[in-house]
């Protein structure tokens, strides 16, 4: 069942979620959207596990195990394309200043 969780949540689920991700910041929406088609990309998946490999459907635990790996690649992903967004439209304003993180310059 583990190697399922990784080729069917990690691999297929991380890797929408990473576009899902990208998406979102591309269009300059909130991070709370990320959230939102990430928790619905686990029920997704949590049925794919069930109608491919005899998973368990109604599984609580394998659906908050789901929803928070998928939201948080989704949600890292989103940073790291806002971040890139963010120094390429406004290298004036700001700075990369580590892997996640911003520096407003100043004059």
């Amino acid at each position: 069942m583990m190697l399922v969780f990784f080729f069917v949540t990690i691999l297929l689920g991380g890797g929408t979620s990473i576009m899902i991700g990208r998406a979102v910041a591309a269009t300059w929406r909130p991070f709370w959207q990320v959230i939102t088609y990430c928790l619905l990309l686990s029920f997704v998946d949590r049925f794919i596990i069930y109608a491919l490999f005899q998973g368990e459907l109604l599984s609580l635990q394998g659906l908050i195990t789901d929803s928070v790996v998928l939201i948080t690649i989704g949600l890292l992903a989103y940073r790291l394309k806002l971040i890139r967004q963010m120094i390429t439209q406004y290298p004036w304003l700001y700075e990369r200043s580590g892997l996640i993180a911003l520096r407003k310059l100043t004059k």
